[in-house]
């Protein structure tokens, strides 16, 4: 990952988390899932195999994409987060945009 892609990534998830378009921490991007306001499910790196697993299930069976990408909380302002949803569609486009012109993030 270059620093340039890896910045315009951090720069579009925090600003949909400052536009109020983002829904972080397992309980509250779970509930935007389940109830179809998710988008796009952004898991971090290195949130351990069983979230992976358990996220990557649920977005199958609700047709969400998921994506991985290094640093989730730090993006957003919340360290501590490794899950969250994008809940605006230009948004997830904007995202998903910036992480098919950099391969090197995970997907």
């Amino acid at each position: 990952m270059n620093d340039t892609s890896g910045a315009a990534l951090r720069g579009a998830l925090g600003l949909a988390m400052k536009a109020g378009r983002l829904r972080s921490g397992n309980l509250a991007a779970e509930t935007a899932l389940k109830n179809g306001r998710a988008q796009l499910a952004v898991i971090d790196c290195e949130a351990s195999d069983n979230t992976k697993k358990h996220w990557s299930d649920m977005c199958r069976a609700r047709g969400v994409p998921m994506v991985e990408v290094p640093q989730l909380g730090r993006a957003i302002g919340r360290e501590s987060h490794m899950t969250a949803v994008i809940t605006d569609p230009a948004f997830a486009g904007m995202i998903l945009n910036k992480l098919n012109k950099n391969p090197d993030f995970g997907g």
